[in-house]
């Protein structure tokens, strides 16, 4: 979960909002409906306990045309485009512009480090799980490192704290759109779904999972975000990319700005090498039920079932976007295609509350699942009334799935006559 949405959001908010309270209580809304997103994740995995996702489960309990378009999503956005964006900011983070050599292109940096885990994770199986879990115990360490000195540096003598933003005006489709993008930056709350069928106990690990990941995250999150809007001057830190480079400046100079600038960059990559690991999987499952193409199924390696050609059409595709995209338009894309995408998979609880001996007594599940869609859609509604391209992107997402279902079903079909 700890990627880049944060170490980028705050600075884009703070543009937008205009008030730094705006942006902390956009950051601890978007926590809540977190959490309801993970309790109901986890009452889904319960009911389906194997590897999948959202595709899963909305094959499963809906129609294996919307369990295709959830997984078309989350090849085109949930994996491809978070991929490129972690990837992207990485770029940004490694080597900002002032200290780029003209030689090196934008963009490139970003392309080298997926191929380079898409390298790990398909060829050296058990170098690149192991070098996922030393950068994410090295991207805890070091966040918690920084948190932990940043306010002994009391916050009362943070640059930013000498100032009050001016009063600004409250604008609802604007902290919706905020908070679409803070959805992004909370989004891996469902990653364990993905490899529910190769964890141990899954209806009672998976769950548990869900919600200790999303409640410490959630704390993890408010703290890091009084420190990124707080400690610098608002004028420095509204509408930048490198919010927490920027922060980091503030409080400790050019030495702890270079700090966090590795501490993002480590962050970062975890995120892209978390999710080559997680997003062929889905790809694999597809093709194993038939509406993918067969040539994706994972194969025997090392005496795991490795999604080996998934992963690197992940790297291409991955590779395709961060090559002819920039971070804001990224963001605008995926926090609102992934948001909608979540919803309507939260969404299957309702549709299986008719097989009432399931569900019987599950009134409190019910409950929290129609908060979060409901939370969820009319966020996505009321942003899309500011950024109505949002809307563009996830309608040519959706109608592009349509088409490749309707074409593997037809190719699917005439092989059958054939036979």
């Amino acid at each position: 979960m700890i990627g880049a949405g944060v170490f980028t959001t705050s600075g884009f908010s703070l543009a937008d909002l205009g008030d730094r309270e705006f942006v902390i209580l956009a950051w601890l809304i978007g926590g809540l409906v977190a959490l309801c997103g993970a309790y109901s994740y986890g009452q889904l995995a319960q009911r389906i306990a194997e590897s999948g996702g959202e595709y899963l489960y909305l094959s499963r309990m809906v129609h294996p045309l919307a369990g295709f378009i959830a997984g078309w999503v989350s090849l085109l956005a949930g994996f491809t485009g978070a991929i490129a964006f972690a990837a992207t900011v990485f770029e940004s983070y490694a080597i900002p512009d002032s200290m780029k050599p003209n030689w090196l292109q934008p963009g490139m940096l970003g392309i080298t480090a997926i191929l380079i885990f898409g390298a790990l994770h398909s060829l050296i199986l058990k170098v690149g799980v192991r070098a996922q879990n030393l950068i994410v115990i090295l991207k805890i360490g070091l966040l918690l490192g920084f948190v932990l000195y940043a306010f002994a540096y009391f916050p009362g003598s943070w640059p930013g704290m000498e100032l009050a933003t001016e009063p600004t005006e409250f604008s609802i489709s604007k902290m919706a759109a905020t908070l679409v993008w803070i959805s992004l930056s909370f989004s891996g709350f469902n990653a364990a779904v993905y490899i529910a069928g190769e964890v141990e106990d899954p209806k009672r690990t998976v769950p548990r999972a869900l919600l200790a990941g999303t409640l410490l995250v959630t704390l993890f999150y408010l703290l890091l975000n009084v420190i990124f809007v707080y400690a610098a001057k608002p004028q420095l830190t509204a509408g930048q990319p490198d919010v927490a480079a920027v922060a980091a400046q503030a409080i400790g100079g050019d030495a702890l700005a270079n700090l966090i600038r590795v501490i993002v960059s480590v962050a970062t990559l975890s995120s892209v090498s978390s999710m080559l690991i997680a997003g062929p999987r889905v790809y694999a499952k597809m093709a194993d039920d038939g509406v993918f193409p067969s040539w994706f199924q994972a194969s025997q390696r090392q005496g795991y079932e490795v999604p080996v050609k998934s992963i690197w059409l992940q790297v291409i595709l991955a590779c395709g976007v961060v090559y002819f995209s920039n971070i804001k338009e990224q963001l605008d894309y995926l926090g609102f295609t992934l948001s909608v995408s979540a919803a309507l998979t939260v969404a299957c609880i309702f549709w299986t509350q008719r097989e009432r001996e399931t569900w019987k007594g599950r009134r409190l599940a019910v409950a929290i699942a129609a908060v979060y869609v409901a939370v969820t859609i009319g966020l996505a509604a009321l942003s899309v009334s500011d950024r109505p391209w949002q809307l563009l992107g996830f309608v040519l997402t959706i109608a592009s799935g349509i088409v490749f279902f309707s074409v593997m079903k037809s190719r699917k079909l005439k092989m059958k006559t054939t036979k």
